[in-house]
């Protein structure tokens, strides 16, 4: 009963994010066919604009997809380990590539007291996985094997590589978009619009003006459901390190010990904090922002790890206390 259900869990979380990802193809589609054709009046120049832009948008992403691991590490301040510095640590990490069929990650600690964890790198034979000093300090081993099962799932499902994927398309838009309003501004607009007043183009007129609506929203539309995506992608690993681990109570622990500890991780940022465990921004921070969250819910990720063991559902108590926290 218990592996349907992980298993129907893992089925609808890709399903979602492929969708997801459909979403922000099609969001381009139209934004690009919208300014082609407003700026050229003809279907052909509409996608040479929108094949332009998701070309730069690879260029960009390109870069970060060969070496931004080695970028987050590096600001993360997270330090190599092996055996002889970390040998229980070690030790987790490699039953769990055991499980997970992967090969074995480079190891990485994160001086901080703070609990928390991310996985890095673009394919399972160029991972990371680094871990703060917090985390080994304040978790057991089972829930510590739930944190690194999760961390080896976003490895396993190449969350990094279907990220960037995502990331490109979301960047192409908005590339796509800041040009478009630029040329609108310094007087291109004007000039096409001269040119229609003098020879007709209706069509284009009306083309011109959704392609202003669409430059406009099409990014922050498009920004929600990458960040829509990312949650996703943080169900999907939770089902997975219960694949992996068969223990959803060591990861429920895990979940509700980081959630309640109020320390900071100084080190995250809005650029990183879509790679941690669990958001590392606590909502009592200035830069927290709900409307823009990485991750779900703790109370939502618990109480799914929840119905695969038939447990109820988190006390009111309890989800208005996480709820005031994460």
């Amino acid at each position: 009963m218990a592996e349907q259900t992980f298993y129907a869990q893992q089925s609808a979380n890709r399903r979602n994010s492929v969708l997801l990802a459909l979403i922000v193809v099609a969001l381009l589609a139209v934004l690009g066919f919208a300014i082609g054709y407003a700026l050229t009046g003809d279907p052909v120049g509409a996608a040479i604009t929108t094949g332009i832009a998701v070309f730069v948008g690879f260029l960009v992403s390109i870069g970060s997809y060969f070496g931004g691991d080695k970028l987050v590490l590096a600001a993360s301040g997270a330090k190599p380990v092996d055996e002889t510095t970390a040998p229980q640590l070690i030790n987790v990490v490699r039953e769990m590539t055991i499980a997970a069929n992967v090969p074995m990650p480079n190891v990485y600690l994160i001086d901080d007291t703070a609990p928390n964890a991310f996985a890095t790198g673009r394919d399972p034979k160029h991972a990371s996985v680094a871990i703060t000093t917090g985390l080994l300090q304040k978790l057991d081993r089972e829930e510590l094997q739930g944190v690194i099962g999760h961390e080896l799932a976003h490895v396993r499902n190449l969350d990094i590589r279907f990220s960037l994927l995502v990331g490109v398309m979301v960047g192409s838009i908005a590339l796509l978009s800041d040009f478009f309003l630029r040329f609108t501004f310094w007087g291109g607009g004007g000039r096409r619009s001269r040119d229609r007043d003098g020879g007709g183009g209706g069509l284009q007129a009306i083309m011109f003006v959704l392609a202003i609506v669409l430059a406009i929203l099409a990014p922050i539309a498009a920004r929600l459901v990458q960040l829509a995506v990312s949650r996703q992608r943080e169900y999907l690993a939770d089902a997975s390190s219960v694949e992996l681990t068969r223990n959803p109570a060591g990861l429920e622990r895990a979940l509700a010990k980081i959630a309640t500890d109020q320390e900071v991780l100084e080190v995250a940022n809005r650029a990183t904090q879509h790679l941690y465990f669990t958001n590392p921004i606590k909502k009592f921070e200035d830069r927290s922002s709900s409307m823009f969250a990485t991750h779900p819910a703790i109370v939502d990720r618990i109480n799914r790890l929840r119905v695969l063991t038939g447990e109820r559902p988190l006390d009111p108590g309890d989800v208005a206390a996480l709820a005031d926290l994460t």
